[in-house]
């Protein structure tokens, strides 16, 4: 959209409210965005949790808001920025209670995603659309900047994680023998959750393997800490619980000092690639494609298609893009040896 004689923007809002793994996955969009404009001003519109994970990112103005619910929720977005301009406005979410929103940001660039992706009219709220750049979300975060005429490669997380994150995940790592599994085991939605009994067969089997020892975690709600605490128990003298006792910061900077990551679709797997280690990724629900480990796939369980096959009736290469396998059984299509096997990979250099 830029040329090469264009000025550069002195403005740029990004709007990306949810959910962490996504705030996590816009960042090499904002390093790519930093590179081609070292001089303009960026201001990131987020939720109270992403702040958490992005604070400390250098060259970057914040404005946190709770995602609305309520008129005076809108009211408030509105009277912020009342009196603020924008050359671009990048919305990086496309749903009715963020889209609401985007008439307030003044800019004469709004740019949203193509058709296939602007979800609940967000088409009717912006004047530009990206084209349409492969499934991964990543994909089409990238391709905001794409628009402005940036360069997606390579791709740059550096994840703002303190010394003192890093001490912390040190020290809590410190009695456990390597290598070191971290199991994060539930999914914000609990159809993409695999069996608590089948978690636990494969820590039992890689217990009396001598294989690895492992740390749980997760969030503090009832599922979470159920599973963690019936894992860790599992697991014996070869498990530590840190379920619901970390930061978003922490949380990564743990996951930069595993040796690898078992968990199914969720934030989890998007900070462990962003701090450089593998992911044993367990999907049926939907395709890794989509949603894995950007650019590393090597140790994921992907059943996606047997579910597409099995639970849909459908063809695999012939569903939309976006199609998800709403059903309860699909992620039993995911087997203990399936997890062990890749297991067995990822562990064979170690």
């Amino acid at each position: 959209m830029l040329n090469e004689s264009a000025p550069a923007p002195e403005n740029i809002a990004i709007v990306r409210f949810s959910a962490l793994g996504d705030v996590v996955l816009a960042l090499p969009l904002l390093h790519t965005l930093q590179k081609k404009f070292p001089r303009t001003r960026i201001t990131w519109i987020t939720s109270p949790l992403g702040y958490e994970m992005l604070k400390g990112l250098e060259g970057v103005e914040f404005e946190v808001f709770d995602k609305p619910g309520t008129l005076a929720d809108y009211r408030n977005f509105y009277r912020a920025f009342r009196n603020r301009r924008f050359d671009a406005v990048l919305a990086l979410q496309a749903n009715l209670r963020i889209n609401l929103l985007y008439p307030a940001l003044h800019a004469p660039v709004k740019i949203g995603f193509d058709r296939m992706r602007a979800r609940e009219g967000q088409w009717l709220f912006c004047n530009r659309q990206i084209e349409y750049s492969g499934p991964h979300l990543l994909d089409s975060f990238l391709a905001f900047g794409e628009r402005l005429g940036t360069t997606s490669q390579p791709i740059e997380w550096q994840l703002p994680i303190s010394d003192a994150d890093r001490t912390w995940a040190e020290a809590a790592l410190k009695g456990l023998p390597r290598p070191v599994i971290a199991m994060h085991p539930v999914s914000s939605k609990a159809e993409r959750n695999w069996p608590l009994e089948r978690y636990a067969e494969t820590v039992t089997a890689a217990r009396d393997k001598g294989q690895c020892s492992f740390v749980f975690t997760g969030g503090d709600n009832p599922v979470e800490q159920q599973y963690c605490a019936h894992l860790v128990q599992t697991a014996g003298t070869g498990g530590f619980n840190l379920c619901g006792r970390t930061t978003p910061k922490q949380l990564a900077a743990l996951l930069g000092q595993v040796d690898g990551l078992i968990a199914p679709d969720t934030a989890a797997v998007h900070l462990a690639r962003a701090m450089g280690t593998p992911v044993i990724g367990l999907y049926a629900v939907a395709s890794p494609e989509l949603s894995g480990p950007y650019g590393q796939m090597e140790f994921m369980v992907n059943r996606y298609p047997d579910a597409v096959r099995k639970l849909l009736g459908k063809d695999p290469d012939r569903v939309p893009w976006n199609t998800r396998v709403h059903h309860p059984d699909a992620m039993r299509l995911i087997t203990v040896e399936d997890v062990l096997q890749q297991l067995d990979r990822l562990l064979e250099n170690k």
